[in-house]
Formats: structure tokens, C-alpha cells, sequence
């Protein structure tokens, strides 16, 4: 799932300082399970807009809403009869969603209210980690099922670097070592002859240099 962190107040305050009608948007998404930018987050940031601006002395309408998912036409599109109200929207979703409404809405300045991080999971509430970045050619079958590229700060595809110590890595000391983890598993599978295969050189073309990637699956276009 796509882990987003709050932009800080102050940066959001600089972008819509000079508009009168702001719309705040969340998403009921992905930023809404990590806490990032659903309606509850979505409203808490509302409320500190308003005070900052009410305290300097403007009057600005800043009103709130949240959409089902922001990566949707069907959903995106329920800002149409209101979106003209306002004179920019301050996109609480993730990178895909926020450029999703300056699609739709070309005319209508859009910023962005997160940063967009990395795919993960939930360690526990408040603390994510990143498991996947989308690469595009899945090896996990190869790996135990732990990512070596994600997973492994220098992305090595044939073993540790050697760098680690005591099962953690030496870039994040904080973090277990990548491939400490993929030896684990396969040994735990009886599979550690994985090791004597050495990985054909990885095709970067299906993660970004191939250039701007799609999906397009026919059985399911109309």
C-alpha cells in the first residue's frame, strides 16, 4: 500500500497564502490506513488553516471533503459541480491522486498536501516500512519472497554486500539486512541452493527506464 507522510503546516501555508477559497481534499485510500490524509486528517488540517489566517487577519473559505480514492474518474469526478468554487485544491492524496485531479480539472490550481514515500506495510500503528518499489519484474520467487531491491539498500541481486554486521545493515543500522533475511527464509525452506544461481543482469526497462509506465489489460477495457 502507498505510505504518504503530512506536508509540514507552514509549507502548505505558503502555497495557498494567496488564494481566498481553498478546498482541501482527502482520499479514503491508502493515506487515510497510514493517517496521512483521509477526512479525519483532512479536517485536523482545515482547522490549523483557519486559525493561522484568522490570527494574521484573512479572511479566506477553506472547506473540507474527502473522496472515495483519488486514482478513479468516477470518484474524482464528484468534485465537478463544486470544484469552480474554489481557487485551488490542496490534495491530500498520494502523488498519483493529486496529479489525477489536474487532469480532470486543468483549469484549477492543485497542490500537493502529503509526500508520497514508498509502497510498505504496517509494522504497528505509526510505523511503516517499505517492502516494494514497483519495479515492474517481480523476483520474489527467486528470493524467499523478500525484496532484494527494496529491502536491500544497495539493491544487490547475488547476495549481501558483506557490509552487515549482526544481521543489520550497515546503511541502516536500524533496519535488518536485506539478504540476512532472504538467507533465513530459504534455509527455513531448504532452499539455499538458490545461492549457487547466480541472477542474469536485472531489465530496468519495466521499472523507470523504460520511461513512463502503463498497464493496459484488454479483457477489461469496454
Amino acid at each position: 500500500m502507498i505510505r504518504a507522510v503530512g506536508k509540514p503546516l507552514e509549507e502548505i501555508i505558503d502555497m495557498v497564502k494567496d488564494y481566498d477559497k481553498i478546498l482541501l481534499a482527502g482520499c479514503d485510500g491508502c493515506v487515510t490506513v497510514c493517517e496521512a490524509g483521509g477526512l479525519k486528517e483532512t479536517k485536523v488540517l482545515g482547522s490549523a488553516l483557519r486559525l493561522h489566517f484568522t490570527q494574521a487577519g484573512q479572511n479566506k473559505v477553506i472547506d473540507e471533503t474527502s473522496l472515495t480514492r483519488q486514482c478513479d474518474p468516477e470518484y474524482v469526478g464528484q468534485l465537478r459541480d463544486t470544484i469552480d468554487n474554489y481557487d485551488a485544491v490542496v490534495s491530500l492524496a498520494c502523488g498519483v491522486g493529486a496529479q489525477f485531479v489536474v487532469d480532470m480539472y486543468k483549469d484549477k490550481v492543485v497542490y500537493p498536501g502529503v509526500d508520497t514515500c514508498f509502497l510498505g506495510v504496517t509494522e504497528e500503528r505509526g510505523w511503516y516500512t517499505e517492502r516494494c518499489q514497483a519495479c515492474g519484474s517481480c523476483i520474489l520467487a527467486e528470493t524467499g519472497g523478500v525484496c532484494p531491491i527494496a529491502r536491500c539498500s544497495k539493491r544487490m541481486l547475488n547476495g549481501p554486500c558483506g557490509g552487515s554486521e549482526g544481521g543489520k545493515c550497515e546503511v541502516s543500522p536500524e533496519m535488518p539486512c536485506g539478504w540476512q533475511l532472504i538467507y533465513e527464509r530459504l534455509k527455513t525452506l531448504g532452499q539455499l541452493d538458490r545461492f549457487e544461481k547466480p541472477r542474469d543482469t536485472k531489465d530496468w526497462t519495466s521499472s523507470r527506464d523504460g520511461g513512463i509506465r502503463q498497464i493496459v489489460r484488454e479483457d477489461l477495457r469496454i
